[in-house]
């Protein structure tokens, strides 16, 4: 289910691509770190990044970001050319690493002058912007505070109120609830929600759970390559290649076992569930939903009461795994322990 900020902005916001990202390659010698990868992201869409270790994530973060330069392809924000404008898209784009570069000896309101000067802004605009940062972020209480003396949380919050200092359109977050209790990472999830109201995010996680609470749409990745993008509805309901059913029967099981095995089109008996003596439980795997229709009416035919059929839908966790074969879960948090 969406948020009800998504499926208010999902309505109003303009179809606009906010980002654009076109065939873009990253080579280290003889080593293909991103192979051609090609997305884009709406304006006021949260985009989930996810993906193994070594998978590509943080150097396709670090070319959008204008830290890494592509060995070919292209980087448009608002249609403007990474390119051909390096500075002024850089401009447009607010960007919060893993570890923020937070320097803790400093209060927050000096920190914060200190960003918007690396960053140009105006003096005119320089204590609006921070005002505001520090309003949305709702630390405007700790500006006088020395930041080594913050909360890991309330750090975060630094981090992202720097990443808001020049009013860019774009936010590039990487893996921005790592090491956050349970009720620090519900605020960062609501931040989110709320930034997308002027902001275009791409959400950079291992952390399945958080891009499946946050994102609208998630883009898979794997070994320098795009796997899948599509919303998580669409990823489970249509992504995967194998189609599983469970089909609950009363009859002998012996006898019904038999029957399936004479059906073309049932590649696997998975599993054989025994619910009672009169009724067994068959997980199969079919190689088009049209097999369906021919259990149902094979299995009539004999005189097997069919109690139940249905579609068996994958997680998310499991459609990760069948894009990343083998390499399922190097690095990929499900989000049932909490780091600290």
């Amino acid at each position: 289910m969406y948020s009800v900020y998504t499926l208010i902005f999902f309505e109003r916001r303009e179809k606009l691509r906010m980002i654009e990202i076109k065939n873009l390659t990253k080579q280290y010698g003889q080593i293909t770190a991103v192979d051609n990868i090609s997305f884009t992201a709406n304006k006021n869409e949260i985009l989930g990044f996810l993906g193994p270790n070594g998978a590509g994530k943080s150097t396709t973060m670090n070319m959008i970001v204008g830290y890494l330069p592509p060995t070919s392809g292209q980087i448009l924000i608002n249609g403007m050319s990474m390119n051909d404008n390096p500075k002024e898209v850089k401009k447009k784009i607010g960007y919060l690493p893993e570890l923020p570069p937070l320097y803790l000896d400093m209060k927050v309101i000096e920190y914060l002058k200190f960003v918007a000067g690396i960053k140009h802004v105006p003096k005119s605009e320089c204590e609006r912007q921070i005002a505001r940062a520090l309003s949305r972020l709702k630390i405007t209480d700790m500006k006088k505070r020395v930041i080594k003396n913050l909360s890991k949380g309330y750090r975060q919050r630094v981090g992202f109120a720097q990443a808001l200092i020049g009013d860019p359109e774009v936010l590039i977050l990487d893996e921005p609830t790592v090491g956050l209790d349970p009720n620090q990472t519900m605020e960062v999830r609501n931040l989110i929600n709320m930034l997308r109201t002027d902001h275009t995010i791409i959400f950079s996680s291992h952390i399945l759970q958080e891009v499946s609470a946050v994102c609208d749409r998630i883009v898979i990745i794997d070994k320098g390559k795009i796997k899948a993008v599509d919303t998580k509805e669409n990823l489970i309901t249509g992504s995967a290649d194998d189609i599983v059913y469970i089909v609950r029967v009363e009859g002998n099981y012996a006898d019904v076992e038999k029957e399936l095995r004479q059906i073309q089109g049932i590649k696997n008996i998975m599993d054989i569930q025994y619910v009672d003596d009169k009724t067994s439980e068959f997980k199969l795997e079919l190689e088009d939903e049209e097999v369906r229709k021919k259990i149902i009416s094979d299995l009539t035919e004999k005189d097997f009461s069919i109690i139940e059929i249905k579609r068996l839908k994958m997680s998310l966790e499991e459609i990760f795994a069948s894009y990343t074969r083998g390499r399922a879960f190097a690095g990929i948090d499900t989000g049932d322990s909490n780091k600290e």
